[in-house]
């Protein structure tokens, strides 16, 4: 199994240099602010509430609502053209508890992206040291780790979709690595395209990262059986 990521076949023609002129005109003269918010860039692999046997590459873009509200678009790729195929948003502890359980069972945990190593902030650039990265990083799963995500993707680019067809679909994180075969590969292909990303000594960076307590109703694709 593979996360499909390759190069975007979208339908219609190519862009115009008259499109390409008006977008230019346009993005020096409106106002961008709530895409300006997006301050973290986020890699990690999600799978089909309905299927978690699919599993899909999502680069997230996110910021902050509240201190307890972030908010992300998501991508499939890192690139002008890559395609928005979802967003996702997370919350802290407290407000995932004020809701009615058949709500939490929509959400999904992040200790086990976190601790795996499976959830990354891609290195901004190679000019940036190793170690000050990593801490940095180290510095935000930890904050990321007692969050509780709430994910959708409008585009099941997996199955080769040139358009977003069909309904949006409820997707989930994982919480044990036995629940995806191959998922070591996976995280290794993914790793060579990011410089300065290894999973392994994530993994092992972050083994002093405390684990919250996960509620009951989270993550209930796994638990449903």
């Amino acid at each position: 199994m593979e996360a499909k990521t390759g190069g975007p076949t979208v339908a219609g023609e190519p862009r115009s240099t008259k499109s390409a002129v008006l977008e230019t005109g346009a993005a020096m003269t409106q106002d961008f602010s709530p895409l300006q918010t997006a301050c973290a860039h986020l890699n990690a692999f999600h799978v089909y509430a309905s299927d978690p046997s699919r599993v899909v590459e999502a680069n997230h873009y996110c910021g902050h609502l509240t201190e307890d509200v972030r908010q992300c678009l998501l991508y499939d790729r890192v690139s002008p053209d890559a395609r928005l195929i979802g967003i996702e948003y997370m919350i802290k502890p407290h407000l995932y508890e004020s809701l009615p359980q058949d709500e939490r069972r929509l959400w999904h945990s992040h200790v086990f992206e976190v601790k795996s190593g499976m959830l990354v902030m891609p290195q901004p650039s190679a000019l940036v040291p190793q170690a000050a990265w990593d801490k940095a990083e180290t510095e935000e799963m930890a904050e990321v780790v007692k969050l509780y995500g709430k994910v959708y993707h409008l585009w099941q680019v997996d199955r080769g979709d040139k358009l977003p067809l069909g309904e949006p679909q409820l997707m989930t994180s994982l919480t044990a690595a036995e629940q995806l075969p191959g998922l070591e590969a996976i995280m290794d292909e993914r790793d060579k395209r990011f410089p300065g990303c290894d999973w392994r000594r994530k993994r092992e960076i972050r083994k002093e990262i405390e684990e919250p307590e996960i509620h009951p109703d989270a993550d209930y694709t796994w638990k449903k059986g």
